[in-house]
């Protein structure tokens, strides 16, 4: 049973209305990290209106406002915004934060100065990047943070810890912590806008797995997914398995069959299997 305070999507012309936006800016010359994100939250949480959408906008504004002019190099960008967002504002996380679809929503984060972490690095770069600081997001192995400067200067900071600057093996140590590998290289290289979505939408369709009663959740998030230029094509297979999952045998029966046209190409034994799946869906109409 969903909890009372559950975010709930919006109704149907607010969501296609919000699709197309998210369509639209995902496809820009130069996406808008904050404006995709605010838009996936307005998806979630119908409350969230276009005034809600712009007041997260202002509030980012505003603690950019806050920070130091130019504080100096890389380093002294990442202790001015920890010191900002981390040690007075309190935006830091939690274990039980993983817990709740609020913390994958910016407008939400910005509330209650708690989420994942990579919706905090979410926060963390957007203030960065209106006070002009050099900084963009490191998509380490289950564990987001941000980065300052070129790669010779490179400081990483860890929002999710309320932003503590990250020195010598503290990388590897998180990346060893989430994973059991070693810190390579390329882990460290700028996250591109539409990645740091992608990854917050699969955040939110885990959250969902977890979650049965709220294979709506699920669903959109992968059809949010499905709207970025560039996609795994199994995405179409799992918005298929939930449209059956929730009773819309004809139409996910037919994404099936599509995704087994696709999968015909290069696995004709996968593609029967699926067919197959696709045959017991609309079976299940009789």
């Amino acid at each position: 049973m969903r909890p009372p305070n559950s975010p709930h999507p919006p109704p149907p012309e607010r969501s296609a209305e919000l699709r197309g936006r998210f369509a639209e800016e995902a496809r820009s010359e130069r996406p808008d990290l904050s404006a995709l994100c605010l838009l996936v939250a307005a998806q979630a949480d119908g409350t969230l209106d276009d005034a809600g959408i712009d007041t997260a906008q202002i509030a980012l504004d505003e603690l950019a406002g806050r920070l130091p002019f130019r504080p100096g190099g890389p380093r002294s960008w990442a202790v001015s915004l920890r010191e900002l967002l981390g040690d007075r504002c309190g935006f830091r996380g939690l274990p039980v934060d993983y817990q709740r679809l609020e913390s994958s929503l910016l407008h939400e984060v910005l509330r209650r100065r708690r989420g994942l972490p990579i919706l905090l690095s979410v926060v963390w770069m957007e203030v960065a990047r209106r006070a002009g600081a050099p900084v963009y997001g490191v998509a380490l192995p289950g564990h987001f943070v941000v980065g300052f400067g070129p790669p010779e200067e490179q400081v990483l900071a860890d929002p999710f810890d309320g932003g503590r600057v990250l020195a010598g093996a503290d990388a590897e140590l998180l990346v060893a912590g989430a994973t059991g590998g070693s810190l390579e290289p390329s882990m460290l290289r700028p996250a591109d806008p539409l990645d740091v979505v992608q990854r917050i939408l699969n955040n939110v369709r885990a959250w969902a797995a977890a979650r049965p009663e709220r294979s709506d959740v699920g669903l959109w998030a992968v059809e949010f997914a499905l709207l970025l230029p560039s996609h795994p094509a199994r995405l179409r297979y799992e918005r298929a398995q939930l449209l059956v999952q929730r009773g819309d045998f004809v139409e996910g029966a037919g994404e099936l069959e599509a995704y087994a046209g696709v999968v015909a190409a290069v696995d004709e034994a996968a593609a029967a299997k699926v067919r197959q799946q696709a045959h017991a869906a609309r079976a299940m109409l009789n």
